[in-house]
C-alpha cells in the first residue's frame, strides 16, 4: 500500500490519518468494488423501466443519441468523482468530501441530498421489482397486479435485501460479483434471441433517426432534453464504490477505478442492449400501450411468445433484485458513516457495528424500512410516490458534483490520491461540474403537456424540499452536533443508545 506522497502505508494506516478508527472488514477487491456500481447502475434496471418514457420522450433517435451524450459527460463526472475519492477513500463518500474540502456546511447539505438520494434511490428501484414482477405473474398465472399486491411484493423483497446485507460484506461481494455476469450475460442474452427470432426487424433508419414525440411539447430540443433522462436517471449510484471503501483494499486505488470502470462498461453494454430492444418492436404504438403495463415485456411477447418472454422478463427481474440488494449496501454503509458524524437523529444506534459480521446491521435496517415508508403514498397516488422517488437521481447527481466544484476551488491547495487525472483534473472538472447544473435543472423540466397533479414533475419540489430540509436541520442540529469524525473509540453505552431513541 502506498500514501498518497508515495510512502508505504495500510488502508487503516491512512483512515486514521483521516480521522476514521477502521471497524468494518476489507474483504473487497478491485472487482467487487467495480462491481457494486455496476450493480446499482444496472441497466437492466433503468434502460427497462424507462425503456417506455424514452419511446415517447422522443422515440430511437432521442433514446441512443442521448445515451452516447448521457454517458459520455457521466464519464466525465466519474472520473472527476473518483480523483477526489482516491484522496478520501471512506464509507461517507461524497458528504465526507465535502466536508473536507469546503468546511461543514458543505458536508451537511451533500450528505442529506446523497442520503435522500439513496433511500429514493432503494424505493424505486425494489418497486419497479415488484412492479415486473407482477408483469411476469399476469403472464404467467393471469393474475392482475394491484397496488397492494405490488405493495406487498415490495415489502417482501427489502425484507429480503435486509437479511442479506446483514449476513456480511462477503455474502454481498459474492452478489454483486454475479450481478456483473448476469447482466452482461444478460443483455447478450436478451439481443441475441431478439436478433435471430424469425420475425420482421425494424430498419437502420428507423432505430438511428426515427423521432416520435407524445409529451405534448412542439420543440424538438426540449423533447430531446426532457428525453435525455431515460439515461440520466440510469446512470446513477456509482457512488456506491466510494461507500465500500472502507471494506475494499487498496482503496485509494480500487475505488476510483471501480467508478470508472462501472461507467464506461454500463455505456458500452446499455446502446448495444437499447438498440436491440428497438430493431425488435413490432407495433410501435402497441408496445407503449400493452396491457402489461412493462413495453419491454411486450416486445419480447411480439418476437418470442409467452415462454421466451417469461425467460426475458425473468431475466431482467433478477437483476433489478441484484441492483436494489447492491444498492441497500451503498445506503447502509452511508448511513453508518453519516452517524458516525452524528448527521442523523439516533446517530447511536445507526452507527453501531455487529462484531461478528462487522456489518452496520441497524443502518441496513434503516435503508430497507425508510424506502418502504417513502413508497407508502403509492397506495393512493402514483404522482405522490414519484415525487418522492423522484430525489433519487436529482440528489445524488448534485452530490457528486460538490465535492469536484469544491476540488476545482481549491486549486493548487487541493491533494489529489494516488489515482488522479494530474493536469486533465481541472479541465475535466470544469465540465463535469457544469454538465452537473444542466442535468440537475432538466431533471426538473415539465415532461409532458398539459401539466396536471398526475402529469407534474416533482423532481424540483423535491430537490427543494430536500435543500430546506438540510438547512433547517443544520440550523436546529447541525451545528451543535454534527462532527465529521467524531471519537469512536469506545461503544456507545446503553444510555446514549436509550436517548437516541
Amino acid at each position: 500500500m502506498s500514501h498518497r506522497n508515495g510512502t508505504p502505508t495500510s488502508d487503516d494506516a491512512f483512515l486514521a490519518e483521516l480521522g476514521i478508527k477502521p471497524e468494518l472488514n476489507r474483504r473487497i477487491g478491485a472487482f467487487g468494488n467495480f462491481a457494486i456500481s455496476f450493480s446499482v447502475i444496472c441497466i437492466l434496471a433503468g434502460g427497462m423501466s424507462l425503456f417506455g418514457f424514452g419511446m415517447s420522450h422522443g422515440g430511437p433517435v432521442v433514446m441512443l443519441g442521448t445515451w452516447v451524450g448521457i454517458g459520455f459527460f457521466t464519464l466525465l463526472v466519474g472520473l472527476s468523482l473518483a480523483d477526489v475519492v482516491s484522496a478520501y477513500p471512506t464509507s461517507g463518500g461524497p458528504y465526507f468530501m465535502a466536508d473536507k474540502l469546503g468546511g461543514a456546511a458543505w458536508g451537511w447539505a451533500t450528505g442529506w441530498l446523497n442520503f435522500l438520494g439513496l433511500l429514493g434511490a432503494i424505493a424505486g428501484i425494489d418497486y419497479g421489482a415488484a412492479a415486473f414482477a407482477g408483469a411476469f405473474a399476469q403472464m404467467q398465472w393471469g393474475i392482475t397486479p394491484t397496488a397492494g399486491t405490488t405493495m406487498l411484493l415490495f415489502g417482501v423483497i427489502l425484507l429480503v435485501h435486509g437479511l442479506l446485507n446483514s449476513a456480511g460484506v462477503r455474502l454481498v461481494t459474492v452478489l454483486n460479483s454475479i450481478s456483473v455476469w448476469w447482466q452482461l450475460a444478460g443483455v447478450a442474452v436478451i439481443v441475441g434471441s431478439l436478433s435471430f427470432a424469425p420475425a420482421k426487424h425494424q430498419s437502420v433508419s428507423f432505430v438511428f433517426t426515427h423521432f416520435h414525440n407524445d409529451t405534448g411539447f412542439s420543440n424538438p430540443l426540449y423533447v430531446v432534453l426532457v428525453g435525455a433522462l431515460l439515461a440520466g436517471y440510469t446512470f446513477c449510484g456509482y457512488d456506491a464504490s466510494a461507500h465500500v471503501a472502507e471494506e475494499t483494499t487498496n482503496a485509494q486505488v480500487s475505488a476510483p477505478k471501480g467508478i470508472v470502470r462501472s461507467i464506461w462498461v454500463s455505456w458500452v453494454a446499455g446502446f448495444v442492449l437499447i438498440a436491440g430492444m428497438l430493431f425488435a418492436v413490432q407495433d410501435y404504438a402497441a408496445t407503449q400501450n400493452t396491457a402489461t403495463g412493462v413495453p419491454p415485456a411486450q416486445i419480447f411477447l411480439d418476437v418470442l411468445g409467452a415462454s421466451g418472454a417469461k425467460a426475458l422478463l425473468l431475466i431482467v427481474i433478477v437483476a433489478m433484485l441484484f441492483c436494489g440488494n447492491a444498492e441497500v449496501a451503498a445506503c447502509s454503509r452511508m448511513v453508518y458513516a453519516f452517524s458516525r458524524s452524528r448527521a442523523l437523529w439516533g446517530w447511536q444506534r445507526w452507527r453501531l457495528v455487529n462484531e461478528r459480521t462487522k456489518t452496520p446491521v441497524p443502518a441496513v435496517w434503516l435503508s430497507v424500512v425508510v424506502p418502504f415508508l417513502l413508497a407508502l403514498p403509492a397506495l393512493w397516488s402514483p404522482a405522490a410516490y414519484g415525487a418522492i422517488t423522484a430525489i433519487n437521481a436529482v440528489g445524488m447527481i448534485p452530490a457528486y458534483g460538490v465535492p469536484v466544484f469544491l476540488a476545482l476551488k481549491k486549486g493548487p491547495n487541493y491533494r489529489p490520491g494516488l489515482w488522479t487525472l494530474g493536469r486533465w483534473r481541472r479541465p475535466v472538472a470544469v465540465v463535469a461540474v457544469a454538465y452537473v447544473v444542466v442535468i440537475t435543472t432538466v431533471f426538473c423540466l415539465p415532461q409532458s403537456e398539459p401539466i396536471t397533479a398526475d402529469s407534474f414533475n416533482y423532481a424540483g419540489v423535491s430537490l427543494l424540499a430536500a435543500l430546506l430540509l438540510a438547512w433547517v436541520t443544520w440550523l436546529t442540529r447541525g451545528k451543535k452536533a454534527y462532527q465529521l469524525t467524531a471519537d469512536r473509540t469506545a461503544q456507545p453505552s446503553e444510555a446514549l443508545l436509550n436517548e437516541s431513541l
